[in-house]
């Protein structure tokens, strides 16, 4: 076996880069063993009293017809053009579509402009993925091209103002593909539905609060109202908002970390005290192995793969385990070579750097029988090797329940795993032959993972891999959850929360003088029963799209309408605004990379990334004309206007200087002491991080390993397993375009990718429309006329783009513990139609089928 490098943990998170004197990150402040590291705000108990109600199913077929707005997207399909996937990601065409989408939206000076700050030190924080900017060197074009189209759609040029709205009614409006809602223009002045009308129409902004403090203090109890967050709200706002939140009177606070990590902040708490990742972007430079699992980092985190291709030019294994092999984990292409001259050649022509070494192709859910399985030949290894491949003194010195884990993956049967898992053994020897001699392991995973329903199960999985090899607090090693949106750990941190921790009340008590309640609040999913059951009548959205993010489209479409006010603050039109309460606002906000001028001059917010780096995001584009207010603003003037003679906080003073707010979060927030002389130094600061150096802040101050029976859930003849997926031309639930060309599709989102043996079975041919059924606890929700397409899936699962599949996704299907939805985990049956759709058609035909 090939020998591992010498490992040194006092260099733990630390790079020679790393050091004052060139003014770039260095590590936080260290925790004493057993002291939180800071408030990351999970909790090691999970939602053991969630509401479990199954609820009841939608009509999710009469509803298209029994409401004149839409909650789906329209049916229309749009001109599908295949071709051949791609096994490449990035390169040329990646570069000309950012510029095209760039200039396309936001014009040429505008989006050229924002381009060349975008991630820049003294610019603005892409408002797409959370995956970090280097520490020290940073090139010209630091962006991907998701992250070009976030920018250039969060810039645009166009806008729609008080005509464009009496113009479209909201029933209108909902006949608009998604595309088109987000590529009609930027919102220039606050406007209202009132009850009983179809347009929205201008309102004046203190009117705007009055309305929303007159609703929230009509309530029979503040726990009446939910405030939903999305995580492209940066600190600043963020705290403020559940600020405002806790002092109206409520922990009510859902937001999209309940629908993307939740499981990995489950886990994670549970087994080395923080819910967050313990690498640094430097690791994996360092490394010698890394597991991908669940992810697909060409379209979702495309700038992760220059640090693979780094890891692979150091000799770094990959493992990829994934249902689908996707462009990014097979080739890529680095744009940033085109201006290299001893590389660029090698950019144009050829495959580019082959990032994966070994493919798995799971079967969804099987994540946790492919951990098993490697680690059974890693005991088996060690056997043969004493003392090579099991790291005993780190086991000894820093962890507890070995025995027990051992002894359950000693006892899980080879058969159980092949079944589940769907990949053969030798794979797994493969597998674990790569990894048996190594220390600098990383794996990082994503929705893949966590929206299963044995998500945090796996989760803990990667932990007990990671804790019988000592691959955690070294450098080149350690666990690290890939989030999605731009700050959507930074809002955890900042307190966006249903379950806030006792300290951090505490905190706000002595700091904002006043009592914060202290029961529970709602998460996600059960701020959406309790809408459906009119328990809550006020729904206030921050950003996002909580009609399209979420499961059961039409589930939570009723819940909405039941509402008597939703409130929306965001700066572009998305189909979560035209599903309404019987008032509806909508309150036009700032980007952030727009220049955001108060009383006391140009403000700066800040985000956290997925390394735990908060950093200075500033803008520097003018703002469009009209009537748009910063978001911090917008959430200071409900605040100041709802709580008006019972608060002693002062919001105006928030408002005019955002160094008043990060004061606040300085004086509650462990790990912000001097945020504002930190975060000034370019490159940002470090948040603390136990894991990152051995110090696990767990109850027994021990990582733990898990024991955890390995759960089989069987299908009846005839079901799939349905997955969601993302275009390539999308982010979240916002759609740029209809394409995916990684995936040979175009011009079309309503498909479903399906392995080619199903389709033979089912007598579906290429091209034919299928009817999808979801079954769950004996309900049924149908969703029409998607396009079949064979693809390479795993044999019994089958893809779709979200959110058009979301409408099949039921509510109260969670993964266990964390209360997250599975939308990787829905069971359906998928019928063929009569009806194909040509090439580039936007009307099927009738076919002959046999009889």
């Amino acid at each position: 076996m090939e020998k591992s490098p010498a490992q040194e943990p006092d260099k733990s998170g630390k790079t020679s880069e790393q050091t004052v004197t060139n003014n770039v990150p260095v590590s936080g402040q260290r925790p004493d063993q057993g002291a939180a590291p800071t408030n990351d705000h999970y909790d090691n108990g999970g939602k053991a009293d969630a509401d479990k109600r199954i609820m009841e199913a939608p009509d999710t077929l009469g509803a298209k017809h029994k409401y004149p707005v839409l909650a789906q997207p329209p049916e229309e399909f749009t001109g599908l053009k295949l071709g051949k996937p791609f096994k490449t990601a990035a390169g040329v065409e990646a570069v000309l579509k950012s510029m095209q989408y760039s200039w396309g939206e936001a014009g040429l000076v505008r989006g050229s402009h924002a381009l060349v700050k975008l991630n820049q030190k003294d610019g603005f924080d892409c408002s797409s993925c959370a995956w970090p900017d280097p520490d020290d060197h940073r090139s010209v074009a630091e962006f991907c091209e998701n992250g070009a189209k976030a920018t250039a759609s969060d810039t645009d040029h166009r806008t729609i103002g008080p005509d464009f709205f009496a113009q479209h009614s909201v029933a209108d409006l909902s006949r608009f593909t998604d595309r088109d809602l987000n590529s009609a223009g930027r919102i220039t002045h606050p406007m209202v539905l009132r009850p009983g009308t179809t347009h929205y129409t201008p309102i004046s902004w203190p009117e705007a609060f009055r309305i929303v403090a007159d609703e929230l203090n009509a309530l029979k109890s503040p726990d009446e109202a939910a405030f939903y967050t999305s995580g492209k709200v940066p600190n600043e706002p963020a705290y403020a908002y559940q600020l405002f939140v806790r002092e109206f009177g409520t922990n009510n606070l859902p937001d999209c970390s309940n629908m993307c990590h939740e499981s990995s902040g489950a886990a994670l708490t549970n087994t080395t005290g923080l819910g967050k990742g313990s690498v640094t972007l430097n690791d994996f430079y360092e490394a010698e192995v890394i597991l991908i699992m669940g992810q697909n980092p060409g379209t979702n985190h495309p700038r992760m793969l220059t640090a693979l291709q780094k890891a692979k030019r150091n000799g770094a294994k990959i493992i990829a385990v994934n249902p689908l092999m996707e462009a990014g984990l097979n080739h890529f292409k680095n744009p940033q070579d085109f201006m290299n001259p001893l590389r660029a050649i090698g950019a144009l022509v050829g495959d580019g750097t082959q990032i994966t070494d070994l493919w798995l192709q799971v079967r969804v859910n099987g994540d946790m029988a492919v951990l098993r399985g490697i680690m059974k030949y890693l005991f088996e290894a060690e056997e043969n090797n004493p003392g090579q491949v099991i790291d005993h003194d780190f086991i000894k010195e820093y962890t507890a329940h070995f025995d027990e884990f051992k002894e359950e993956i000693l006892n899980t049967s080879w058969e159980d795993i092949e079944e589940m898992s769907g990949i053969p053994r030798q794979q797994l020897l493969d597998a674990a032959n790569i990894i048996a001699n190594k220390k600098k392991i990383i794996t990082c995973w994503a929705m893949g993972l966590t929206q299963q329903k044995n998500a945090v199960y796996s989760i803990g999985e990667i932990v007990n891999l990671h804790l019988i090899k000592g691959a955690v607090g070294i450098p080149g090693a350690g666990l690290c959850p890939v989030r999605g949106h731009s700050n959507v750990q930074g809002d955890r941190t900042m307190g966006i929360w249903e379950r806030p921790s006792p300290q951090f009340l505490d905190a706000l008590e002595n700091e904002f003088d006043f009592a914060p309640p202290r029961e529970h609040g709602l998460d996600s999913v059960e701020t959406a029963k309790a809408m459906y059951d009119s328990r809550i009548k006020v729904f206030v959205s921050f950003g996002g799209n909580f009609l399209s993010a979420m499961p059961d489209t039409e589930f939570i479409a009723e819940g909405m309408r039941k509402q008597r006010l939703t409130v929306f603050i965001a700066p572009k039109l998305n189909r979560g605004h035209l599903v309404t309460g019987e008032t509806s606002l909508l309150l036009p906000c700032l980007v952030r990379s727009e220049v955001d001028n108060q009383k006391t001059g140009q403000q700066f917010v800040t985000c956290e990334n997925s390394m735990g780096v908060v950093s200075m995001s500033k803008g520097i584009l003018k703002p469009l004309d009209g009537e748009m207010l910063s978001e911090t603003a917008i959430v200071c003037g409900i605040a100041l206007t709802t709580l008006e003679g019972r608060t002693k906080t002062d919001w105006v003073a928030m408002t005019e200087n955002y160094d008043v707010i990060r004061n606040h979060i300085e004086r509650t927030i462990p790990g912000f002491e001097k945020f504002n002389e930190k975060v000034r130094h370019p490159g940002g600061f470090y948040l603390p991080n136990g894991p990152r150096e051995r110090k696990f802040t767990t109850d027994n101050a021990k990582a733990n390993f898990t024991v955890t029976e390995m759960k089989k859930h069987t299908l009846e003849p005839g079901q799939l397993v349905l997955f969601s997926l993302r275009s390539h031309d999308q982010f979240n639930t916002t759609v740029y375009d209809y394409n995916d060309r990684y995936r040979g599709v175009y011009g079309e989102r309503r498909v479903i990718f399906m392995n080619p043996r199903d389709m033979k079975e089912r007598g579906i041919k290429e091209r034919q429309l299928v009817n999808i059924t979801s079954h769950f606890e004996g309900q049924k929700r149908m969703a029409e006329r998607f396009v079949a397409i064979p693809y390479d899936t795993p044999k019994g699962n089958c893809g779709a783009y979200y959110p058009e599949m979301n409408v099949l996704v039921p509510v109260a299907s969670v993964a266990d513990v964390s209360n997250q939805p599975t939308s990787k985990w829905v069971v359906v049956t998928v019928e063929a139609v009569a009806e194909m759709l040509p090439e580039g058609a936007t009307k099927a035909e009738r076919i002959a089928v046999p009889a």
